[in-house]
């Protein structure tokens, strides 16, 4: 028989073959990759099956019980003794969706913004004075310590001149007729700025103040030099921060019936905290009320009540000036006259709430 012969014969007997070798199992013998191969997972992992697939798989715990929550997987071991717990606590973080990340990232910046809004600024510096630019200021010296702006300043100056200085804070610009008897700075005809004015007759102080610029100023030609350090904010404006004009109204509380009042921030069942600089077209006097009372809690105290029944302890102080600064806490903030006459006042207010 020749080679060609054989390879017939060969296959022949092969294929002859196969049907015996099922018959007597040979094939359930031969290894395949497939479930019954035992899984082995890494430390600190849970093997669980998830019900849209009958394959066993390896996660971290906290998956693992998120699945099962979710009802999606059931845990079929239990985890394997870590060996190094640094490494499989930063594996056993739960996966962050995209919706979380968007959420994670918005607090960001968020909290970026809360930052620079309520960031306090700091600076110190040595100036020389000059011809003061406004109105009727022309035979002055004036020192721009912060110029004007949209925004409200609040902070503190600490300062140390070669003579005595007074203290301005500017409030506006003001809307057309809004200048009604109260100081005024103006640089020209249009622009006009209501003037705190303080002097303090020292060259040397600190002062705390709010407004849309501060300077410093004497009433005389001769050059004055200043230091100083100043801390401050930038504020912009909200129910509680603002620079107003208003006119007063007849004073609705029982026994205030011939006086003056202008409220600032009106009462709130939470309490006002911050700094009040005004300037006025007569001396005023400044009003903080605490409440209101519970039924038996005036019994002697200052009472501001608009009905009888609704009462309110007040604070009244009378600087007998119709500029300055008040520094105060309460449930509403005013400002108040001892006449039916009315004045206009116009003010920077930053004010916290809790």
């Amino acid at each position: 028989m020749n080679v060609h012969g054989n390879t017939i014969l060969k296959i022949s007997l092969f294929l002859a073959l196969i049907p015996i070798i099922l018959s007597i199992g040979i094939i359930p013998v031969i290894p395949f990759t497939n479930a019954e191969v035992e899984l082995q997972c890494m430390s600190g992992e849970i093997t669980v099956v998830r019900v849209t697939n009958p394959d066993p798989i390896c996660v971290n715990e906290v998956t693992a019980n998120r699945w099962v929550q979710l009802g999606i997987a059931e845990i079929i071991s239990e985890p394997m003794k870590e060996e190094k717990m640094e490494e499989t606590m930063e594996e056993e973080k739960m996966e962050v969706t995209i919706e979380e990340k968007i959420a994670i990232g918005e607090a960001e910046i968020m909290k970026e913004e809360m930052k620079a809004v309520h960031e306090w600024i700091t600076t110190t510096g040595t100036i020389d004075s000059m011809q003061d630019p406004g109105m009727g200021h022309e035979s002055h010296q004036l020192a721009i310590i912060l110029p004007p702006t949209d925004k409200i300043y609040k902070g503190i100056l600490s300062y140390s001149a070669s003579e005595p200085i007074q203290l301005i804070a500017l409030h506006g610009p003001l809307a057309e007729g809004e200048d009604k008897g109260q100081p005024i700075w103006a640089p020209d005809d249009k622009t006009k700025f209501a003037l705190t004015f303080v002097d303090k007759e020292t060259n040397m102080g600190s002062w705390l103040f709010t407004g849309n610029a501060l300077a410093v100023h004497t009433m005389n030609k001769e050059q004055f030099t200043v230091s100083y350090s100043v801390s401050y904010l930038e504020k912009e404006m909200s129910d509680t921060v603002s620079t107003t004009t208003m006119e007063s109204v007849k004073d609705p509380g029982i026994g205030h019936e011939t006086h003056s009042i202008a409220i600032i921030l009106p009462p709130s069942e939470m309490t006002y905290s911050g700094l009040l600089t005004y300037s006025a077209s007569e001396p005023i006097q400044l009003i903080a009320l605490h409440g209101p009372l519970a039924e038996g809690e005036d019994k002697g105290q200052p009472i501001w009540t608009p009905d009888g029944e609704t009462k309110f302890a007040l604070t009244f102080v009378d600087k007998e000036t119709n500029m300055g600064t008040w520094k105060f806490a309460g449930n509403a903030l005013a400002v108040h006259t001892k006449n039916l006459d009315g004045f206009t006042v116009s003010y920077s207010v930053v004010a916290g709430q809790n």
